[in-house]
């Protein structure tokens, strides 16, 4: 899918801004590497329900799940902050919830970040209406703090996003507008994510665990939605794992790239 974002240069200018003036274990804040739209890797084929609908698909950039074919207001789902495993190679990784972005060029969403730079990790969190540049909040985020997250589409083209990092006890409601949204897709997803080039090396995050998934005010499962996997090249870089109590899920890391 087409997307515009940062160039790789602008990226590393960021990340010798941000290890300059923060300590890496506890960086409040990491360099703004666009989310993009899922990108369909064309790796595997899609496995198809008895309704038609997608059971699983690979992309090159998403791994969790995703539901489509009918319209979606409001997604929400909770994960414990994963911590990074750095080898000296930069890297980077994303955990959000979102409406659209699977078929779509929009994506209206929340979450938090773990990327490596030059061996230390560096946590953070955002929001992004894209294909608007991510912003970042302020806040501290540590390995292991519990996030809660929402995105709610409202009337005239309003989204309210809320992160809540209910371990240091902050939380940011954030309200925006946009016309166009074509409200086709509810996710929670761990994304590697982008510049010019496409999906970057993907953090080794381990696993991170999402629990209470629910779309439309519903548990995800009952959706019947879609298992990505991501992959590129025919090699697997992350792996969902099914949904229990139709509300919780795994996304466990394999390889950077």
């Amino acid at each position: 899918m087409p997307a515009t974002r940062r160039s790789s240069l602008a990226i590393a200018a960021a990340l010798l801004a941000v290890a300059a003036n923060t300590a890496p274990a506890l960086a409040a804040s990491a360099p703004a590497v666009p989310n993009a739209p899922m990108i369909p890797s064309g790796s595997a084929p899609h496995l198809v329900g008895p309704h038609g609908e997608i059971l699983h698909s690979s992309s090159s950039n998403w791994s969790g799940y995703a539901t489509t074919g009918a319209k979606f207001t409001s997604v929400s789902a909770s994960w414990v902050q994963p911590t990074a495993t750095c080898d000296g190679n930069d890297s980077y990784s994303s955990f959000w919830v979102g409406l659209d972005g699977d078929g779509s060029d929009s994506v209206e969403q929340t979450g938090t970040e773990v990327d490596c730079s030059e061996g230390s990790p560096l946590y953070s969190s955002w929001y992004e209406m894209y294909p608007a540049y991510p912003v970042n909040f302020n806040d501290a985020v540590r390995p292991g703090d519990h996030f809660t997250a929402s995105v709610t589409a409202g009337d005239g083209g309003s989204f309210t996003l809320k992160l809540s990092d209910t371990t240091q006890g902050w939380s940011h409601t954030v309200k925006k507008t946009l016309s166009n949204a074509a409200l086709a897709s509810a996710e929670i997803i761990a994304e590697a994510p982008s510049d010019a080039s496409g999906p970057l090396p993907l953090t080794n995050f381990g696993t991170v665990d999402f629990t209470g998934a629910k779309v439309n005010d519903k548990p995800l499962g009952s959706f019947n939605p879609d298992n990505i996997t991501m992959a590129t090249n025919g090699s697997t870089l992350a792996t969902t794992s099914p949904i229990t109590d139709s509300k919780d899920f795994s996304v466990s890391w394999k390889r950077s790239s």
